[in-house]
């Protein structure tokens, strides 16, 4: 496999997992299945590895929207797929797309793969990997891998199992060159930045822009954990309450009280 790059850099760990998988479903020997799974929490960076790997390897990239059913899945992947004029019912539009997709042999990544399981719609996507023998990747959370185990036929498919990796310090220097450019952050702040971000890549590009943010305010070039302070890094926990808001709840509910005896 050809090195590939992401802007000016190599590309993140998962990014380069993502290829590493789709290029092995591509090339598989004959009679080796021609599904995978990419899995992981929310926050791992799979669905930016799927759009890097959209462009770098001719890929078509869906997402499953919540309210989808059959025939939702197979217009979206018909329209990804430059299908001009789907036909009118699911059953037809199945034939389109299976027929483009066996003459293209062009990778097909399913985002939010945990609402095919849901819906049924996996069996869709089997019979179209049936009917074309494309290269199909699912892409979704921690625990797809045992949801499908429901689906044996969906199952057996599976070429492989990659679990996308939470972020390290090789990861938060690539993207300190998108989020924040031409800026020096110290390695202190760094690894304070990425333990603060709980090792999620959506939390570190967060964080590393709010570096970038402090850095044009106070016209720094180079950063440190001292310039940064006490400030505390966005993890996704919600804000504490404040302290009037606690005591205030304590009075009502101590009047309700009072109110219930009397």
């Amino acid at each position: 496999m050809t090195e590939h790059h992401f802007g000016n850099v190599a590309p993140l760990k998962n990014v380069a997992a993502l290829l590493t998988l789709i290029d092995r479903v591509q090339n598989r020997v004959h009679g080796l299945p021609g599904m995978a799974t990419f899995y992981g929490p929310s926050g791992r960076g799979k669905s930016m590895a799927a759009t890097y790997a959209t462009n770098q390897m001719d890929a078509v990239h869906i997402e499953i929207q919540p309210l989808w059913r059959a025939k939702n899945l197979l217009a979206g992947i018909a329209g990804h797929l430059d299908i001009a004029k789907p036909a009118k019912t699911a059953s037809a539009i199945f034939e389109q797309v299976a027929e483009r997709m066996q003459r293209d042999m062009r990778p097909l990544l399913i985002d939010e793969a945990d609402r095919l399981v849901r819906d049924d719609m996996v069996e869709v996507v089997r019979g179209l990997y049936e009917a074309s023998n494309a290269p199909i990747i699912l892409i979704g959370e921690e625990d797809l891998p045992t949801m499908l185990m429901r689906w044996e036929r969906v199952h057996g498919r599976m070429l492989d199992w990659v679990a996308a990796q939470h972020a390290d310090i090789v990861d938060v220097n690539q993207l300190a060159t998108i989020y924040a450019p031409n800026i020096e952050i110290t390695d202190d702040l760094k690894a304070a930045l990425l333990d603060g971000s709980r090792q999620s890549h959506r939390y570190v590009c967060s964080n590393l822009a709010r570096v970038a943010e402090l850095a044009l305010t106070r016209g720094l070039s180079r950063v440190t954990k001292q310039d940064w302070g006490k400030t505390k890094f966005f993890s996704g926990e919600p804000p504490a309450a404040r302290r009037e808001v606690i005591v205030e709840l304590s009075r009502q509910r101590q009047a309700a009280r009072t109110a219930r005896r009397s």
